[in-house]
């Protein structure tokens, strides 16, 4: 395993603030090295493995990260480290890179969640597009827990039931609290959460993986 790290990153440092993490598995050590000099050169933090075991082992990131993936490798293949990282690692972006794609593994692996599918050979820029928007994603869905994160347990009871589609007067009576006091919690989960409407309260709520009687402190999916 060739894992590069940033020894003078502190890990109490604001995750807006900290350079993100590319993860790339690839059993080709030449791809392996000249995809962890590509990313450095754009100002990300290359981590290379070369199986999907030794990515495993590998600590979670505590900042915005993606995954370069190779579909074909020793041991888990691409698909199958896909749908460990989806169990144990949700909300990482995965962009597949092979060489020897076909129209039912892009399927499959798009169906599966992968954010980009690219067949070697490919430009750098078509990859470093990729990352870009890989990245761009993750650090929205970390605004969005970061948001959640500073609702209250009530606030976060009201912000599910709401969602589920419960009308101010049934989520009173679900909580067992008035419809006066649902609607200040709920002026407070719009403002805490940077809500435009409801819809787009519904619409953070599903990205975020909340479900109608979620416990109030139960957080949503971990990113990794």
């Amino acid at each position: 395993m060739s894992a590069s790290s940033a020894p003078g990153q502190s890990k109490s440092s604001p995750k807006s603030l900290a350079t993100p993490i590319v993860f790339v598995v690839d059993d080709d050590i030449s791809v392996r090295e000249s995809l962890e000099l590509l990313i450095r050169s754009e100002g990300w933090q290359p981590e290379t493995f070369e199986s999907a075991q030794e990515f495993l082992a590998h600590p979670r990131a505590l900042v915005p990260s993606c995954l370069v993936l190779d579909f074909s490798l020793p041991g888990l293949n691409g698909l199958e480290l896909q749908k460990r990282v989806a169990v144990e690692r949700t909300d990482m972006p995965i962009i597949f890179i092979t060489g020897f794609g076909d129209v039912p593994m892009t399927v499959q692996a798009m169906k599966a969640g992968a954010a980009e599918f690219l067949t070697k050979p490919f430009g750098d820029d078509v990859l470093l597009s990729a990352i870009r928007h890989a990245l761009g994603h993750e650090a929205e869905m970390q605004v969005l827990r970061d948001c959640y994160a500073s609702l209250t347990p009530r606030e976060r009871e009201v912000m599910a039931l709401v969602a589920s589609g419960l009308l101010n007067k049934q989520v009173g009576g679900e909580l067992g609290i008035s419809e006066i006091t649902v609607k200040a919690h709920r002026g407070q989960v719009m403002q805490k959460m940077k809500a435009d409407s409801f819809a787009d309260l519904v619409k953070k709520a599903a990205r975020l993986g909340l479900a109608p009687g979620r416990k109030a402190n139960t957080p949503p999916p971990s990113r990794n």
